[in-house]
């Protein structure tokens, strides 16, 4: 579990990068495409080998929509949680939406909500990937 935790960290570090640099550049035009992150995400995009691959395995035979809904819910109540908690140990959520359209509270947006369905469905076959490949990660690393 700890390689699928790396691999999802790294993997949301990146992913952020991309989303940030398309969303924040296109719309000014700026074509440098300059994405941003922060170091304390990677835990949490990591905690997806924690807490989304035990839920993948419950729900994968469920209908598409059905586990569409249970990643929007999931992913909204864990961005909710993580924002707080990033609020109170440093004093700022790197993402507030504050005075933002459709921000329910400054942690999470309406809008998201079918962001977050979509990346959850996206998902699904990179676990079934990564529990696949992480045998031979850990032959490589001589870790077994």
């Amino acid at each position: 579990m700890l390689i699928r935790f790396v691999l999802f960290g790294l993997g949301g570090w990146c992913g952020e990068v991309v989303f940030t640099a398309l969303t924040d550049s296109i719309p000014r035009r700026d074509w440098r495409l300059v994405g941003t992150t922060y170091l304390w995400m990677f835990p949490i995009y990591g905690s997806l080998a924690i807490f989304y691959e035990p839920v993948h395995d419950l729900i994968r035979d469920y209908p598409l929509v059905l586990r569409a809904l249970i990643w929007s819910l999931g992913f909204t109540i864990v961005e909710l949680v993580s924002g707080w908690l990033i609020a109170r140990l440093t004093g700022r959520c790197p993402w507030d939406y504050t005075g933002r359209r459709f921000a329910i509270n400054p942690y999470i947006r309406w809008d998201f909500f079918l962001v977050w369905a979509l990346i959850g469905l996206a998902l699904e076959p990179v676990h079934d990937f990564l529990v696949e490949l992480t045998p031979a990660i850990q032959e490589t690393l001589g870790i077994m």
